[in-house]
């Protein structure tokens, strides 16, 4: 059994981790942090076989966790991010793993069986050294991450709610507001679905109708209608179709996503 510790400041980012853990028998759950400082203390508290690390938390990065961990009770890292753009030169040199965001439940167990071939091999290389490998390459990159994103004003039974706009998966127009589903949750803000996407464009925001943006980091499944249409289903369990009107735009945002295709 090896016991695993979730790090990432998104919260759907790790329930979809958590909901991957949870399916496998040979992984119990025992910490799931979204600040970067609190997770160091329970790691060192409580050394996990198996850490799932974000490479950018708000509180501290990956990198700089990692990189306070005690080599003598090492685990397992498989590193989360979202930026393609360094990722597979870090992790090609190193015994180490990564996830890259969005996954599905097949890339999660392709990583899985890989952490189970280095645990069980007779001769496995030094944690330490393969760690440091992978870090030095990520360290060049790290400065040149994205921004945090951006933060959103918005309402929800009468309160006024700050909300990570990383977080929002769904925005649906509706005259002159918008509504923004975040998980299970809904909010309000008094805008036009023409600017939140403009505010949103540092986002991999998805038209899919005139009224309907996805956010593509949280599309969990992807299928088609009779007719045609995509229908997405997003990490905090919506549906939403695209129309005809967009479904070539959609059709080639979702081509350009596929491995080797041109």
């Amino acid at each position: 059994m090896m016991k695993v510790i979730i790090v990432d400041d998104e919260m759907a980012a790790r329930r979809t981790l958590r909901e991957y853990c949870e399916r496998e028998a040979d992984l119990r759950i025992v910490g799931e942090y979204g600040d970067g400082r609190l997770a160091l203390e329970a790691i060192r508290a409580q050394p996990p076989d198996l850490l799932f690390l974000d490479i950018q938390i708000d509180t501290m990065n990956g990198v700089a966790l990692a990189r306070q961990l005690d080599p003598d009770t090492l685990p397992y890292i498989v590193f989360v991010t979202a930026y393609d753009h360094y990722a597979l030169e870090a992790f090609e040199v190193s015994a180490t793993d990564y996830l890259l965001k969005p996954f599905d439940g097949e890339r999660f167990r392709q990583t899985l069986s890989r952490v189970r071939k280095r645990r069980d091999a007779e001769a496995a290389p030094d944690p330490r050294a393969a760690l440091d490998s992978v870090l030095k390459l990520l360290e060049r990159n790290v400065g040149s991450l994205a921004p945090p994103s951006p933060k959103i004003l918005a309402e929800s039974g009468g309160r006024m709610h700050m909300l990570d706009a990383a977080t929002i998966e769904l925005l649906e127009g509706d005259r002159n507001y918008v509504k923004l589903t975040v998980g299970r949750e809904t909010f309000h803000v008094r805008s036009t679905l023409q600017q939140a996407e403009k505010s949103l464009q540092s986002l991999p925001m998805l038209r899919i109708s005139r009224s309907c943006l996805i956010n593509v980091n949280h599309v969990r499944e992807v299928s088609r209608t009779l007719r045609g249409d995509f229908i997405f289903v997003l990490g905090g369990g919506s549906t939403v179709t695209s129309s005809e009107g967009f479904r070539e735009p959609v059709r080639d945002y979702l081509a350009r996503m596929r491995i080797g295709t041109s």
